[in-house]
């Protein structure tokens, strides 16, 4: 097992009893999201977290906490924490909860329709 995949299957335990979870492949890891918002996920050895730019500066001040950055260009109220910042479950679990927190301010996405294709 990858540490991607053990940090996920982690994360699907805290978010096991949070209502409208749903996974989803994104930037080559495991995303989880609430209520169609991306709130956190499991991207090789660390975590990512989606604080909202209002606690994004204070979450980069926490040991093992850095920008979420694949473009040369930090996304702001992202952020990855490193397996040191998360190797406890109480650890964890406080900053998946900041993630569903942050999601839950955001208004529900629409679910996709999913359209029929027709043999031609």
């Amino acid at each position: 097992m990858t540490a991607k995949e053990e940090l996920a299957g982690r994360v699907r335990t805290i978010l096991a009893k949070q209502r409208g979870v749903t996974e989803k492949a994104m930037f080559g890891g495991i995303c989880f999201m609430v209520r169609g918002h991306m709130c956190c996920g499991a991207l090789k050895q660390d975590l990512v977290v989606r604080l909202g730019p209002e606690r994004y500066e204070h979450a980069l001040a926490k040991p093992h906490v850095r920008p979420m950055n694949f473009t040369g260009r930090p996304l702001r109220g992202f952020v990855f924490v490193g397996p040191q910042g998360t190797h406890t479950q109480r650890a964890l679990t406080s900053w998946i909860e900041q993630g569903v927190a942050y999601v839950q301010t955001l208004p529900a996405k629409p679910k996709q329709k999913i359209q029929a294709t027709r043999n031609r």
